[in-house]
């Protein structure tokens, strides 16, 4: 028992600093070593519960560049999205959700720390927004991941940082909060995910605002590439962890 204490609090205390600093970022970091020993019907629970409180302590950050022609659609779309991740989560497979996990790290990171030379995207409107917030609702529903789409998106539209912040906070905000409550109403949450959220919530406290306290005199770009690069390795790990399973 004190051996996954010691994973969820130090997976929780990382990610809580990747958010803090990034504003997204948490399920991913938090997946990357929880997914090695949590059950998915644990994982997906926690992750919320730890990206919740994460974006609730950096909320004062939105007024920063936030832009509701983007945010708006990005959450209605996510309103349908977030019912259906939760269905997957409760019907899906460990090891099969450990290899999709390893598959969007190991596709997604890459593609991040590539961003600055991907071409930015001149068309798509609110329709598209939309249809990203449905993409992280699902994530977000299925295991907390509400970020990968919508900071994907913000940097291929080419919208400045405070801009792709606020967005990105905005969304996972609202999201993690319609899934907590889903998970909630539906029964996903168990006696021991709910035992675990204040370890959770403390582990999270502290790097969180240390990561906000940095957000602005941080020179992030080497550690942007260090994180992405840790996870996709991670992801590549999960995969070649789960894979063999189905082969």
């Amino acid at each position: 028992m004190e051996s996954l204490w010691l994973i969820i609090l130090f997976g929780a205390a990382l990610a809580g600093f990747v958010q803090g600093l990034s504003g997204s970022n948490f399920g991913l970091v938090a997946m990357a070593i929880w997914a090695w020993a949590l059950p998915p019907a644990l994982t997906g629970p926690l992750v919320v519960c730890g990206s919740l409180v994460g974006q609730l302590l950096a909320a004062r950050t939105l007024r920063h560049g936030l832009k509701r022609e983007h945010l708006l659609p990005m959450v209605l779309g996510g309103l349908a999205g977030v019912p259906l991740g939760v269905l997957l989560l409760q019907q899906i497979d460990p090891l099969l959700f450990r290899l999709l996990v390893g598959i969007v790290l190991a596709l997604w990171c890459p593609l991040m720390l590539f961003s600055s030379s991907l071409p930015r995207l001149r068309v798509g409107g609110a329709g598209a927004d939309a249809a990203v917030g449905v993409l992280g609702g699902v994530m977000g529903g299925l295991g907390g991941l509400t970020g990968p789409a919508t900071a994907l998106w913000s940097v291929l539209k080419g919208w400045d940082r405070d801009t792709q912040r606020s967005v990105i906070q905005g969304f996972n905000l609202a999201m993690q909060l319609l899934t907590m409550i889903t998970y909630l109403v539906s029964g996903t949450v168990t006696a021991e995910a709910l035992g675990l959220f204040p370890l959770v919530a403390l582990s999270v406290l502290l790097p969180t605002l240390l990561g906000v306290r940095l957000y602005k005199r941080f020179s992030d770009v080497a550690f942007r590439r260090l994180v992405l690069g840790l996870l996709a390795l991670a992801g590549l790990l999960l995969i070649a962890q789960s894979l063999p399973h189905f082969l």
